[in-house]
């Protein structure tokens, strides 16, 4: 077993060892210590501690490996768009080790007490512009491990799914039946076509979150911060739409065609009105929305790159998102 399949086992005495005497050190290197005992939490992708210091809490996480490229990701956007995401207090990359402060509260607890959607208004741009900064290292961040996921290569790697099998559950329960296996076979030419068209549409790929919901946005004095990147790819940007507007519609209990979401999309696009025209950011937003669901079923595989026994509570994620290609439209599911 690997230094990194053991970050999941927390039963792993000589692992817990090892990463307490990391944050140690690197809590001592910033002048702070632990004043009590670290809280776990334990996912087939991850394990974190709140660790309590003389200065507030921190929080460690250790990525399984499929997931390993978050700790480099953050220190890089930490370095390019510093006010959009958190400074962390140290990283290991080799390892997938992160430290990071506290973020304070999240958009969801404010969310909580004011439900009013302009909150979002106002998240949406900030991520926008982390995006847009992100943009010209796209090749250096998949250099660095982030994965692939650009319309030129989600062709292939839809194919490649495809032929996993195992992942994909299939006749199984949770996974894909045979018939919805051969009518995804099916799908592929269509699939390169439109991948092909939103290549050509020429925005240009950079990091996409893959995962952005209140959960993972924090709204402090500092502004938004968005957080949590282990299912990033570099990606179309627009792609990330898929499950931004998805969490709001259920939050808020919101049919897909709700002025709601068509202003909170345009005020995410508004970042690339510069550069294009609205209805070609409209189309490219339809087209990345509707391949999405592939790139979600493969940060679901990542994710699920483990030994962990917990990893089958979550199985039928991968099968299940690549279910939702079959959609008229991505937003209008209730899976």
């Amino acid at each position: 077993m690997t230094t990194i399949e053991r970050a999941a086992d927390s039963s792993c005495e000589e692992w817990r060892t090892r990463a307490r005497l990391w944050v140690d050190e690197q809590l001592t290197r910033v002048g702070r210590r632990v004043t009590g005992p670290v809280e776990p939490r334990v996912r087939p992708w991850s394990l974190v501690w709140r660790v309590p210091t003389d200065d507030g809490p921190v929080w460690f996480k250790a990525n399984n490996p499929g997931t390993v490229h978050e700790a480099f990701l953050i220190a890089a956007l930490a370095e390019l768009t510093p006010e959009r995401v958190l400074t962390p207090i140290a990283v290991d990359p080799e390892q997938g080790w992160s430290l990071l402060p506290d973020g304070g509260e999240s958009l969801r607890d404010v969310l909580a007490r004011d439900p009013d959607p302009a909150h979002w208004e106002r998240a949406l741009p900030g991520y926008a512009a982390l995006q847009l900064a992100s943009a010209p290292r796209a090749d250096e961040l998949v250099a660095g491990g982030v994965p692939d996921h650009r319309p030129e290569v989600m062709a292939g790697l839809f194919v490649e799914l495809l032929d996993d099998h195992g992942s994909l559950l299939i006749g199984a329960e949770g996974g894909l039946t045979p018939d919805q296996y051969e009518r995804l076979r099916a799908e592929v030419p269509s699939y390169a076509e439109r991948c092909r068209r939103l290549a050509d549409i020429g925005i240009p790929a950079t990091v996409q979150h893959d995962d952005l919901h209140d959960g993972n946005v924090f709204a402090g004095d500092a502004g938004y911060r968005y957080f949590d990147w282990g299912d990033a790819s570099v990606a179309h940007p627009f792609g990330t739409l898929l499950v931004t507007l998805r969490s709001i519609r259920y939050a808020r209990s919101l049919s897909a065609e709700d002025a709601q979401l068509t202003r909170l999309r345009d005020a995410y696009l508004e970042a690339w009105t510069d550069r294009y025209d609205r209805r070609t950011l409209v189309e490219a937003a339809d087209l990345a929305v509707g391949l999405a669901p592939v790139s979600r079923s493969l940060s679901w595989r990542r994710a699920l790159d483990t030994v962990d026994e917990s990893r089958t509570d979550y199985a039928d994620a991968v099968p299940g998102w690549l279910e939702e290609l079959f959609a008229d439209d991505p937003l209008r599911s209730d899976a």
